[in-house]
């Protein structure tokens, strides 16, 4: 199996503001992406999780080692990579269609291959019949299947999250956690998710990848390939999974108390 994206020894420093020194934000991390695989990212808050995103996007480079994606190194943003985040970076001033079209419009597309394609995808998120709506007109498990939309009409083979459904309440985030499964497996792109939730992490990953406080590192990854149905939730494997996660998370904490790392930043978000 190929992979869709590697860190291989990556480090990485951000300066601090007040200019004093660097923020030691990841170290000599190894993870690899296999081409169609759903991984889940999960650790404490600043462990570095956004940041391993973010240099998978090539929106920032590697103080050292290297990121591939396909096989290439990666030295900025590729076309067919996505990335979603929290807040889903819609367009207010833009209808539903002009914003699920807006990465085609930036690749060029020709017009009528445009409308083919966001059409099929604002279809294939149930939002069609909303194509001349604004973005404050919906709901927010809406503006995030918009979010979806405007993706995977890009056709990517790369689908990053940036915990993507927190905002929600929970039965629209299982609902939506749903259609990110289907989507995931309908497409066959490799898609990596940043969460903060145990039970979200066991059902979308098929690997889960346990990080480490700051500097981060990966501590732990659980395989899990019995996830992929949405009736997953409900089997007695479901919570032994969750089980398992919760057990490497108190470990990370454990790194984090031996650090010196103020534990209630461990709840709080990235």
């Amino acid at each position: 199996m190929s992979h869709a994206l590697q860190f291989n020894n990556v480090c990485l420093d951000y300066p601090l503001a007040n200019g004093q020194g660097t923020l030691h934000a990841l170290d000599k991390l190894d993870l690899c992406v296999e081409a169609g695989e759903s991984l889940a990212i999960i650790g404490p808050s600043g462990c570095g999780k956004s940041s391993l995103l973010r240099l998978a996007t090539g929106l920032v480079q590697a103080s050292g080692g290297n990121v591939l994606v396909h096989g290439s190194a990666l030295s900025k943003p590729r076309p067919d990579t996505a990335l979603i985040l929290q807040n889903f970076g819609l367009l207010p001033w833009k209808t539903v269609y002009q914003n699920a079209e807006l990465g085609l419009r930036i690749q060029k597309v020709p017009a009528a291959q445009r409308k083919e394609r966001t059409l099929a995808a604002l279809k294939q998120v149930e939002l069609d019949s909303f194509a001349q709506s604004y973005p404050a007109e919906l709901s927010g498990g809406m503006q995030q299947r918009l979010a979806l939309a405007r993706a995977i009409a890009t056709d990517v083979n790369l689908l990053l999250m940036d915990e993507p459904l927190s905002a929600l309440d929970a039965l629209l985030r299982e609902t939506l956690q749903n259609t990110l499964l289907n989507l995931w497996k309908q497409r066959a792109y490799a898609q990596v998710l940043v969460t903060h939730s145990i039970e979200e992490a066991v059902f979308l990953g098929q690997r889960i990848v346990v990080m480490a406080p700051r500097p981060g590192r990966v501590v732990a990854v659980i395989n899990n390939p019995h996830m992929g149905s949405e009736t997953f939730r409900n089997e007695a494997l479901f919570y032994e999974q969750c089980h398992a996660v919760r057990e490497a998370l108190e470990g990370a904490r454990s790194l984090a108390h031996a650090a010196n790392v103020n534990p209630a930043h461990l709840s709080s978000k990235e």
